[in-house]
């Protein structure tokens, strides 16, 4: 069983730029059409600083941290048998490309269901940009699964 002390236990920030060329190339894999997010002018005509970033793009930019996953093995948790279970955002304001963003996580809950078959790890991560405006909070929801 995971130790539920880990509540509230906190992880380095770490800080990433967002690129242009990565926002659009992202758009281009979802399937975004829109030119507000790979054409710089509809951007700023949309009332853009530059181009958005897309909704979910921050998962990506939470995973480049510099050991993505040492958080997980910090708290003993098996990686062959981890599900994503959940991700949520809650966006408070736009991030734009040239954006510094700085992401701040913390484990908010271990528990578990059906006896301690599975457990849940929900991590919630607070993203602000470079001048310390809140820009979004992410929820990622991990279940490992026990024999």
């Amino acid at each position: 069983m995971l130790d539920k002390s880990h509540i509230g236990r906190t992880w380095p920030s770490h800080s990433v730029l967002v690129e242009a060329g990565r926002l659009r190339f992202f758009a281009k894999a979802i399937g975004e059409t829109s030119p507000v997010y790979v054409d710089e002018a509809a951007a700023k005509r949309a009332g853009y600083r530059s181009l958005p970033v897309p909704p979910t793009f921050l998962f990506s930019l939470e995973l480049e941290r510099p050991a993505p996953f040492e958080w997980l093995a910090f708290l003993g948790v098996d990686l062959a048998r981890i599900l994503h279970g959940e991700q949520r955002f809650v966006y408070h304001r736009p991030a734009c490309a040239g954006d510094l963003l700085t992401f701040e996580s913390r484990i908010t809950d271990i528990s578990d269901k059906k006896q301690g078959a599975l457990e849940f790890i929900t991590r919630e991560t607070r993203v602000r940009n470079q001048a310390g405006e809140h820009v979004a909070d992410l929820t990622s929801v991990i279940i490992q699964r026990n024999a």
